[in-house]
């Protein structure tokens, strides 16, 4: 089993700065990638950011110059520094693990997610 806890959300103004950590545990063998997505009231989650384990990273075009996406797999952890916030940025951000687990079967794990507002 793997568990995936972030950190790092609360209350922000527009134009702050916020940055969320997510570090997992268990039965991971190796990882394909870590992410972001988000899921803002009535509507889908979405991709905010990923990065693979070679370090390509890929964001959605609506965060493009204002996130950016880390990881220290050393540690099994992934951050998302956000800065420029939008109140469109509010939403429950959730953190993702691709994965192939001990016995070689591949998978993808979720956390259950921090809230962001950023206020006007």
């Amino acid at each position: 089993q793997v568990q995936l806890v972030e950190s790092g959300g609360g209350l922000v103004q527009a134009g702050g700065s916020l940055r969320l950590s997510c570090v997992a545990s268990g039965s991971i063998f190796s990882i394909i990638s870590m992410g972001w997505y988000r899921q803002a009231p009535g509507k889908q989650r979405e991709l905010v950011a990923t990065i693979t384990s070679g370090g390509s990273t890929n964001y959605a075009d609506s965060v493009k110059g204002r996130f950016t996406i880390s990881r220290d797999y050393a540690k099994n952890t992934v951050y998302l520094q956000m800065n420029s916030l939008k109140p469109e940025d509010t939403a429950v951000y959730y953190c993702n693990l691709d994965h192939y687990q001990y016995g070689k079967l591949r998978v993808d794990d979720w956390g259950h997610g921090t809230q962001v507002n950023v206020s006007s």
